[in-house]
C-alpha cells in the first residue's frame, strides 16, 4: 500500500511540473551560444523588460530564447537548468549544469533560413559569456545542451517597479521566485476593488486606472497557478519610478 501512494505522488508530481507555462520540466535537447563579452556587456533592459540586470539580482546567470521557448514573453523569469552534452572536443568534462533565467528574447533571422539557430522550431539558449564558458569552450561558439526548467530560487520579495502616468500605470514585476513566469496581475488602490491587469509586453503589467494617491496592492499568479497578495506594497505616496518589495514570494 505504502508503494501505491508513492506512486500515485509521483505521478502528481510529474503531471504538476510538465504543465508549468506548456513546457515540459524533463530533459529536452537544445543549443547553446553566447554573446558579449566577460563584463556582460548586453544585460541591460531586453524583450522581458527588465532594467538593469545587475541591480535587479539576475546579473550574468541569464539567457535570451529562441522564439520556441520565448512564448511571445510569457516565459520571461523562468529558470532553466542546461548541461553540455555529446560533444566531448567542445564540452568541459564534468562541468555539470548552470541554472539561468531567462530574460531576453534571441530574435530569429529569415534571410539565413538555414543558418540562425534562433528560428523557430529550433530550441536555444543564447547565454552570456561567462555562463557559456562554465560548460564550453570558448572556441565551440555552438555547443549542444539538455535543458530543464527547475523552481527559480530569488532572494527577498517579489519586486514591483512602478511607471507610467497618472492615467497609465505600468507595472514590472521582477525577483519572482518558485515558477518565475508571471502570467496573471491584478491591482488594488485603497479606494478601489481588484482591477484586472493585462500584459504589455515582456513582465511588464498595465491598467489605465488613476491610482495616484492611494496605496497599491498586488494578486500576482505564477505559471504553476500559484497565487499570492501582496497587501499594501506600495504606500500612498508612491512615486513613478519608484521600486516596491513585497514581504513574501513563490
Amino acid at each position: 500500500m505504502a508503494k501505491f501512494h508513492i506512486l500515485i505522488a509521483l505521478v502528481a508530481l510529474t503531471t504538476t511540473l510538465v504543465t508549468i507555462n506548456g513546457q515540459s520540466s524533463g530533459w529536452q535537447d537544445a543549443h547553446a551560444t553566447f554573446y558579449g563579452d566577460m563584463t556582460g556587456g548586453e544585460t541591460m533592459q531586453g524583450a522581458c523588460g527588465y532594467g538593469d540586470l545587475f541591480k535587479q539580482g539576475y546579473g550574468l546567470e541569464t539567457a535570451a530564447l529562441s522564439t520556441a521557448l520565448f512564448n511571445n514573453g510569457q516565459t520571461c523569469g523562468a529558470c532553466y537548468m542546461i548541461t553540455c552534452v555529446d560533444d566531448p572536443e567542445w564540452c568541459i568534462p564534468n562541468a555539470g549544469p548552470i541554472t539561468i533565467t531567462a530574460t531576453n528574447f534571441c530574435p530569429p533571422n529569415y534571410s539565413k533560413p538555414d543558418g540562425n539557430w534562433c528560428n523557430p522550431p529550433l530550441k536555444h539558449f543564447d547565454l552570456s559569456l561567462p555562463m557559456f564558458l562554465k560548460i564550453a569552450k570558448y572556441r565551440a561558439g555552438i555547443v549542444p545542451v539538455r535543458f530543464r526548467r527547475v523552481p527559480c530560487v530569488k532572494s527577498g520579495g517579489v519586486k514591483f517597479e512602478v511607471k507610467g502616468n497618472p492615467n497609465w500605470i505600468l507595472v514590472l514585476l521582477y525577483n519572482v521566485g518558485g515558477a518565475g513566469d508571471v502570467i496573471n496581475v491584478k491591482i488594488k488602490g485603497s479606494s478601489t476593488g481588484w482591477l484586472q491587469m493585462s500584459r504589455n509586453w515582456g513582465q511588464n503589467w498595465q491598467t489605465g486606472t488613476n491610482l495616484v494617491g492611494q496605496a497599491l496592492s498586488f494578486q500576482v499568479t505564477t505559471s504553476d497557478n500559484k497565487v499570492l497578495q501582496f497587501d499594501n506594497v506600495a504606500p500612498g505616496n508612491w512615486q513613478f519610478g519608484q521600486n516596491f518589495e513585497g514581504r513574501q514570494n513563490f
